[in-house]
């Protein structure tokens, strides 16, 4: 209730206050944070905030054209010149000054592609997620192939279907029917571990071989690029690629956010010491939860510390 009204007379009073700042400081509310706050997630959230609370009929119609761009991904391919556009477009509903506020346009229109970038993003992710694997796509199979040539190069497969798979941690004879979850974007998320960090990645799947506190790599790791997934599309990972990315983040970045959850869910686990695997999802969801609180923090940015220890 407390909260409630509080929130009620902060949006009751922002008009004024905004008014008074641009009365006093000669600087608009995005410039303001552009020259304020830090660069990475503190200046991008501040950005995206101000342009998606604006009353500015301008700015409105602009964030539709960009969401719109961004829904038809086409937002990364066309941001030179959407980028531009977006920097005008402000500059003349603000009255900014161009000339003079050279540093805003270059502050600006980073944010602007960190933000609408990261919203392509979650477009090329959904659509890898809603790809099933499918056993008669040849790309698709030498994929997957090339999943157990890099974390078993020494051992060559006896057949496409057979037990050995349950080696790397899949459930079954055959991989195809653990991907359901999670299509083809939770094999593409293993092979880019596996091929990216080969020892990081074989350091984890020794772990899961461990007597004692062992589980299934595979399927862990299809775990936890669901994780990856749903924090991505509900915004909590923002802050980590607002400040990992200077610009549009790649399907590349979401690998690499796959791969530091999966490094440090193995260190997580082994060191909760878990009775057997039935204590996974007890484990996974206060793992998720350290993540997301650690997300909160506008300067958090998680980089894989690779340290190899003989447990």
């Amino acid at each position: 209730m407390f909260r409630s009204m509080w929130t009620y007379i902060y949006w009751l009073l922002r008009p004024a206050v905004k008014w008074i700042l641009r009365k006093t400081t000669k600087l608009c509310e995005l410039q303001r944070i552009c020259y304020g706050e830090k660069p990475g997630a503190p200046r991008a959230h501040g950005v995206e905030f101000s342009l998606r609370y604006s009353r500015n009929q301008s700015i409105r119609k602009l964030l539709d054209v960009l969401d719109r761009q961004c829904d038809s991904k086409l937002f990364i391919t066309e941001r030179k010149s959407l980028v531009p556009f977006a920097v005008n477009t402000v500059a003349s509903a603000k009255e900014i000054n161009l000339h003079i506020h050279r540093q805003f346009i270059k502050s600006f229109s980073t944010c602007i592609e960190q933000i609408w970038g990261y919203r392509e993003l979650i477009h090329h992710v959904e659509s890898l997620r809603k790809t099933w694997y499918d056993a008669s796509n040849l790309d698709h199979e030498r994929k997957l192939l090339r999943l157990w040539e890099l974390l078993m190069p020494d051992k060559p497969l006896e057949s496409r279907v057979t037990k050995q798979w349950q080696y790397i941690g899949f459930q079954g004879e055959d991989p195809k029917t653990d991907f359901r979850g999670m299509g083809l974007l939770g094999l593409e998320n293993l092979i880019y571990f596996a091929q990216e960090y080969p020892g990081a990645a074989c350091h984890v799947l020794s772990h899961s071989h461990h007597p004692r506190y062992g589980y299934a790599f595979a399927i862990v790791g299809i775990n936890l690029t669901s994780m990856a997934y749903h924090m991505l599309k509900d915004g909590t990972a923002k802050t980590h690629f607002f400040n990992v990315a200077r610009g549009c983040p790649a399907i590349s970045s979401f690998h690499q956010f796959y791969c530091f959850l999966f490094y440090e869910f193995d260190r997580f686990w082994i060191e909760s010491k878990p009775e057997n695997v039935m204590d996974f999802a007890r484990i996974k969801e206060r793992f998720e939860s350290a993540i997301r609180t650690s997300l909160t923090n506008p300067t958090t940015i998680f980089r894989l510390n690779i340290s190899v220890d003989n447990i």
